[in-house]
């Protein structure tokens, strides 16, 4: 199967640590540029896909993170800016950023990767629609299959546990 586009999250997948970290002060780790050049190399969509709510609480603005995922290279950028309790349809586990990115770029979901280190959210995101799902042990991976399997496994078991984002983006571009 031909892959359309990837939908990778940041914090913790991209770099960082899972926190809230303002793209100022963001660090990208060592090999995702590289995996970023990979992806797009083949000929695949890359969109980042994060929830930022920090942006609500005003410690960032949606503009911050656009300027930071072009300088990256990313196609598109689909940013939650709202708190979790919000209950607005684009905060992951909600599907409504994916939804949004099929509509403006004509994509199938189905043919469609979400690349990302939590299970309850990136996971579960990606199952609502039918997208692979590509776990990766950085940020709070590790923790998501271990600690909190419970909370999201049965319903979004990854397709493939990747070591870190480099390692997805072989996996994908190997036609798994």
């Amino acid at each position: 199967m031909e892959i359309q586009a990837v939908f990778v999250d940041r914090d913790g997948t991209l770099g960082g640590n899972g926190h809230f970290i303002h793209p100022r002060d963001f660090e990208l780790f060592p090999s995702s540029l590289a995996a970023l050049q990979l992806l797009k190399e083949h000929g695949i969509k890359i969109f980042a896909f994060t929830n930022q709510h920090n942006i609500a609480k005003g410690l960032a603005s949606e503009s911050d993170f656009h300027i930071e995922f072009e300088g990256y290279g990313f196609d598109a950028a689909f940013i939650c800016p709202h708190e979790p309790e919000d209950g607005c349809e684009c905060h992951k586990p909600q599907p409504g950023m994916l939804q949004k990115a099929a509509t403006e770029h004509n994509l199938d979901l189905t043919k469609c990767a979400v690349i990302g280190d939590m299970g309850s959210t990136d996971m579960l995101a990606a199952a609502a629609v039918g997208a692979i799902r590509i776990l990766v042990e950085t940020g709070w991976g590790k923790q998501s299959l271990e600690k909190y399997r419970h909370k999201w496994y049965e319903q979004a078991s990854p397709d493939y546990v990747a070591k870190d984002l480099i390692d997805a983006a072989t996996w994908l571009v190997g036609g798994h």
